[in-house]
């Protein structure tokens, strides 16, 4: 049904626990991703709703299934955490598909662990209908990330500020490793340190099992697959909302999707998170973030730099750490920039075309005029602000392409529609007032998300007053 494979229980066990799914007392089917079943190889289509419902919420464990909840730290807002973990998920598994591709299956919302410390282990409803909404759209939008398999009812109520139904989230990763992971190994032990940091070679970058310097080598793939990442996310107006490193995968995929959000109008500093208060997660401070989280997976891995480095010098080692984050920099602002010139039509962006980038942005939020809308507007090849049309249009001139490429650069590059807040909103609303309708219409339509359909034009329209939403929730 489901061949799984459990290559983290044979990892020390003091890298988890073992424990047992403990909630779903009459668990009812939201919604099955039969499409990406499909492509994970589970062998699941002779199963009626309610058996689904039952493995998807962890009342039913599946042969060669081992249910575990991994140990990791992680910085807070900037602030160290020695000790979280999975307090309310559980890893089911891993499976492999017919591409030898590895993924981690793991349940939200599905009990406690002994990682919980004061929480319930539980999740209400409307988070997890938001991680499935925006998980999917964010695939499609050709943003790494992790996957939605399936929403369950588990038919218990949920105390938060009021009493809500509850729901478990199957999440799919290509591995649950973040960069807290390897704070808590660090923290403790250097020799755990060493096994994760072996086995996440294994997993991620096997190519490098055998280089010299591989846990350096490990670092600068990590930090570019984040940096990438992040440039992404600016591309279509996605502000994470709660980037502490234990939400920050080493796979470079977005993780954790609690308070994000995606921009209404432009606004460069904007924050949606309630527990954002600082604006240390803004939209602009992304790239900035990512870079710090990356010189904290750095520090974590400090003892194998040292140990594979051939000075043995401590010095050494941080001036050659040091380098490397300007490179970083260096990094991030080319993928920045590349993400970004292409929104223009712009096929090899240059440093030059900042300016360019940077006005119509400033255009934007003096104007409050909606981000995702506003760069589809472009493809018309006219704008109403003539100074930056004039500079724009000089510039795509230089490039000797046609109209008809240009735009088709464009449309690949900004989407038709995104996963707005307020039919996020709308979507939680109804279902937990029973009706799923309108959450599974967003995840079917979120499907192709570049394709001009007027018949999804309704999913383009911007927040009504009384509809904006102007902050976002963790839900634990």
């Amino acid at each position: 049904m489901i061949k799984f494979s459990n290559t983290y229980c044979e990892l020390p066990e003091n890298f988890f626990e073992e424990v047992l799914p403990s909630v779903g007392e009459t668990p009812e089917l939201m919604h099955f991703n039969n499409e990406l079943a499909q492509e994970l190889g589970l062998d699941l289509a002779v199963l009626n709703e309610q058996e689904l419902a039952n493995i998807f919420c962890g009342k039913t464990i599946l042969e060669g299934s081992n249910p575990i909840a991994m140990a990791y730290s992680g910085h807070q807002f900037g602030q160290f955490n020695p000790s979280l973990g999975d307090g309310r998920a559980h890893l089911l598994g891993e499976v492999i598909t017919a591409e030898q591709q590895r993924f981690d299956i793991q349940l939200k919302g599905s009990g406690r662990s002994r990682y919980s410390r004061r929480g319930d282990g539980r999740s209400w409803l409307g988070p997890v209908v938001r991680e499935y909404i925006l998980s999917e759209a964010m695939s499609a939008l050709g943003i790494p990330t992790t996957r939605a398999l399936c929403a369950v009812r588990t038919g218990e109520e949920v105390l938060r500020e009021d009493t809500l139904p509850g729901a478990v989230f199957t999440r799919v990763a290509s591995s649950h490793l973040r960069v807290g992971t390897f704070e808590y190994f660090s923290a403790r032990s250097a020799d755990d340190l060493k096994i994760m940091a072996d086995y996440a070679i294994d997993r991620h970058d096997p190519d490098l099992k055998n280089h010299k310097q591989k846990y350096f080598e490990f670092l600068k793939r990590v930090a570019r697959r984040k940096l990438s990442l992040v440039s992404k996310w600016m591309g279509i107006g996605f502000i994470h909302g709660v980037m502490n490193t234990d939400n920050t995968s080493i796979a470079g995929i977005t993780i954790d999707y609690g308070p994000c959000a995606f921009m209404d109008n432009y606004v460069e500093n904007k924050v949606y998170s309630s527990i954002d208060r600082q604006g240390r997660y803004a939209y602009s401070n992304q790239g900035q973030i990512a870079i710090w989280n990356m010189s904290v997976l750095a520090n974590a891995l400090f003892p194998l730099l040292l140990d594979e480095s051939e000075s043995k010098n401590t010095d050494k080692v941080i001036l050659k750490l040091q380098e490397e984050f300007k490179h970083l920099d260096s990094f991030y602002q080319q993928e920045y920039l590349n993400v970004m010139g292409k929104k223009f039509g712009i096929f090899r962006p240059a440093y030059s075309d900042l300016a360019i980038i940077n006005e119509f942005l400033k255009h934007l939020e003096d104007n409050h005029l909606d981000f995702t809308n506003s760069f589809r507007k472009l493809n018309t090849l006219d704008h109403d602000n003539k100074l930056f049309l004039r500079k724009w249009q000089d510039r795509l001139a230089e490039q000797a392409k046609t109209s008809a490429e240009v735009i088709e650069l464009m449309n690949q590059s900004n989407p038709f529609i995104i996963p707005r807040n307020h039919q996020v909103a709308k979507a939680i609303e109804d279902s937990v007032g029973g009706d799923d309708s309108y959450f599974k219409y967003l995840v079917q339509s979120y499907k192709k998300p570049f394709v001009q359909n007027e018949a999804l034009d309704d999913l383009t329209l911007t927040p009504r007053p009384e509809e904006i939403v102007h902050q976002t929730f963790c839900g634990t």
